[in-house]
């Protein structure tokens, strides 16, 4: 496409070759947009209570334990609890026991380096 030697007489076929370029750039551009989602939800809303046991799958009264004593982040208007849900999905994952589940191998590393190994009596 590149010619070594441009002259000024090459420059209006030049000019059309980047524009159709240009806007077949652009409509891949459009095409590869619209194959994406939407925009992403928001996050940072805030959930009833009902709503907060349906997405955990638990009873309210588990709910109200563990906003108690569990930790969950709740947020109290008046008589109402709220919970954000980018807040409880932070939750959830600091729940985690391990980031990446172990393989056999790692979990045996792991109890044998656990445990203690009683030191040998001295014999006398």
């Amino acid at each position: 496409m590149q010619k070594e030697n441009l002259t000024f007489n090459d420059l209006p076929e030049m000019v059309v070759r980047l524009c159709k370029k240009i806007e077949s750039l652009e409509n891949v551009l459009k095409e590869s947009l619209a194959k994406e989602p939407s925009a992403k939800e928001n996050l940072h809303a805030p959930m009833t209570v009902e709503e907060v046991c349906s997405y955990l799958g638990i009873s309210k009264s588990s709910f109200y334990y563990k906003a108690k004593h569990g930790g969950i982040p709740v947020i109290k208007q008046g008589k109402h609890l709220f919970v954000y849900r980018d807040e409880l999905d932070k939750w959830l994952e600091t729940g985690r026991k391990s980031q990446v589940p172990l393989s056999i191998e790692e979990e045996h590393e792991q109890i044998l380096a656990a445990t203690r190994r009683k030191a040998k009596p001295r014999e006398l």
